[in-house]
């Protein structure tokens, strides 16, 4: 069964899953994804007998309904998510949304997995392929320039799965290597480019999305770094004798880290294992001490059993004032805030790029108000003593559209705090509007 409703599983970034979120944004559509433990492992978890009882690739991303119905590939589960107007309001509509989604998928993700993956240090650089690539590129690029000059989105008058589909093939070209010189003649195509991941409903899965300033360029030492040691070590005979136990401790180091390299994914296309192969980034709270507040048990308490009578008095009794810290974030524009499943996209979008910072905080926000007069603010538990989200560029997408007030932990402002939005009830005093609905981040 899904995890608290229809899932999607996928791995962190991934963009052929940004596809069906986006679509999932603009038709209203509930989506839980599954993008990290314990709810879902890549690697582990989509190889396990059951997720391959429904998905027979293993390859994410995957859906999976309430009522047990079950899709792969992305271009499926973006259509299922999608209503009338994303998928084309008539036949010819329809067919031209398909064109484009087929369009992205044989003239753009190709020449730009060949341009791009060097860049990131997971595919091996071949000079004449990428130079074919940018060629490749440019006439993609061209043809969407050219349908464009008199047309404000793909097909029609209204974003469809055709832009969600080219833009989101579009992505990894724009963030790594399109420099300004490079788009400059293409100025309808970047125009439309911007248009959309402007749009509320992308900027909720995407964020921010930064253009390349400077096109990017493959890195020798970065690539011979990610690749694992698959060649063996030399022979033993053709040591000297004097080098013979420098030798052999050589032979011993290299077949141990031979064997912890992992394989490659053989259930994943090419595009998928090269983005999930990305460079693992240095674990900002590394240097912390450890703690003696065990984070997940408290999370395990507070989903499993009574917030107040259970998983308060657990999280005051083991809270570790020198390990973590507490804070109030308050989104600083409510003026902007209209409709409210849109505000609650705000608080989504931001959870969903905030993936690899679960395992070290755990947070309750919160709509209040009604429709045009609302506001958004939550509890954030962290570790250590700074604010999480300056501490890695990942995190730092949504954050500065909040004000940040870290709390004192003893005080019987924080206590109170931590009970009305750990339980989602009480005065909020300092809030002036009505509880609306809640988001937790765990």
């Amino acid at each position: 069964m899904p995890v608290n409703g229809p899932t999607l599983y996928t791995y962190p970034e991934n963009w052929r899953a940004f596809k069906a979120q986006i679509a999932a944004q603009y038709s209203g559509a509930r989506l839980k994804v599954a993008s990290a433990p314990p709810a879902f492992t890549f690697g582990q978890t989509n190889r396990s007998p059951a997720f391959l009882g429904n998905f027979p690739l293993g390859k994410v991303p995957a859906f999976e309904a309430d009522d047990g119905f079950c899709l792969f590939e992305s271009n499926a589960i973006a259509y299922y998510l999608s209503n009338d107007v994303l998928r084309g309001s008539s036949p010819q509509a329809s067919a031209q949304v398909l064109q484009w989604v087929s369009f992205a998928d044989a003239e753009i993700i190709p020449p730009a997995s060949t341009w791009v993956f060097p860049t990131l240090g997971i595919m091996q650089y071949n000079k004449q392929a990428t130079e074919q690539a940018k060629e490749e590129v440019k006439r993609a690029l061209a043809v969407l320039n050219q349908h464009l000059n008199t047309r404000t989105f793909l097909v029609g008058e209204r974003v469809t799965l055709a832009d969600i589909s080219v833009v989101c093939s579009l992505l990894w070209l724009f963030k790594q290597v399109l420099e300004p010189a490079f788009r400059q003649p293409f100025p309808n195509m970047n125009r439309w480019f911007i248009t959309c991941i402007n749009q509320p409903q992308f900027k909720a899965v995407l964020g921010d999305v930064k253009l390349c300033d400077k096109m990017a360029q493959f890195d020798a030492k970065k690539f011979a770094e990610m690749q694992p040691k698959r060649d063996g070590a030399p022979k033993k005979e053709k040591a000297s004798k004097e080098g013979g136990k420098q030798q052999e401790k050589k032979e011993k180091k290299e077949k141990k880290e031979e064997k912890k390299a992992p394989e490659p994914e053989e259930d994943m296309d090419e595009t998928e294992a090269a983005l999930a192969s990305e460079p693992k980034t240095k674990d900002p709270f590394a240097h912390l001490p450890k703690s003696t507040f065990v984070l997940d048990e408290f999370k395990r308490k507070y989903s499993n059993e009574d917030t107040l009578t259970v998983a308060l008095p657990h999280f005051w009794e083991h809270f570790d004032r020198e390990g973590f810290s507490i804070w109030y974030g308050e989104y600083r524009f409510p003026e902007e805030l209209t409709q409210t499943f849109m505000s609650c996209n705000l608080i989504t979008g931001m959870f969903q790029r905030l993936d690899k910072l679960r395992k070290h905080a755990f947070a309750s926000v919160i709509l209040f108000g009604t429709n045009n007069d609302s506001s958004i603010s939550g509890i954030w538990v962290f570790r250590g003593q700074d604010l999480a989200f300056t501490l890695s560029e990942d995190w730092q997408v949504d954050y500065e559209s909040y004000s940040w007030r870290k709390l004192d932990v003893d005080s019987d402002e924080c206590k109170t705090m931590v009970k009305e939005y750990f339980a989602w009830e009480g005065d909020f005093k300092h809030v002036g509007k009505a509880f609306n609905q809640g988001k937790i981040f765990k």
